[in-house]
C-alpha cells in the first residue's frame, strides 16, 4: 500500500503543467492518483471488513437478546440515578454484590419525583 501511495505522490509532482492544456492533464492525473491510492485502501482493508461481518452474524444474536433482556433494566436503574460521572467505579463484593458509591466530591443527590401517577396501576 505505501508503494501504491508513492507512486501516486512520485506522479503527481512529476507532472507539473505549464499550459492549459497539461493542467487539465495534471487534473487527470492526480484524479488517477486518488483513485489508484483509494482501491488500494480498499483491498488492504476488505479482509478485516470481511471479518468484522464475520463476527456481527456470529454474536449480532447473542448481544440483541442481551440488549433486549437488559435494555430496560439499565434503563430503569439509569432513571434512579442522576449522572454517571457523579459516581465512583463499581465495586465488587466477594459475595458477588455490586457497590456503587457516589463521588464525595458530587453535588447533593436529589430523589426523583416517585409518586404514581393517580390513574397509574400499582402492580403487587
Amino acid at each position: 500500500m505505501k508503494q501504491i501511495a508513492a507512486f501516486a505522490l512520485a506522479l503527481s509532482l512529476v507532472t507539473a503543467p505549464a499550459t492549459a492544456q497539461e493542467a487539465e492533464e495534471g487534473v487527470d492525473l492526480m484524479q488517477e492518483g486518488a483513485e489508484l491510492l483509494l482501491r488500494g485502501l480498499m483491498n488492504e482493508m476488505e479482509p478485516a471488513i470481511d471479518d468484522l461481518k464475520g463476527l456481527m452474524e456470529e454474536f449480532g444474536p447473542a448481544v440483541r437478546l442481551f440488549a433486549d433482556e437488559m435494555g430496560p433494566v439499565l434503563a430503569e436503574m439509569l432513571s434512579k440515578i442522576d449522572d454517571i460521572k457523579h459516581y465512583e467505579q463499581p465495586e465488587f463484593l466477594p459475595n458477588g454484590d455490586i457497590i456503587i458509591r457516589r463521588s464525595p466530591d458530587a453535588p447533593p443527590w436529589e430523589a426523583p419525583d416517585m409518586t404514581p401517577d393517580e390513574n397509574e396501576e400499582i402492580e403487587l
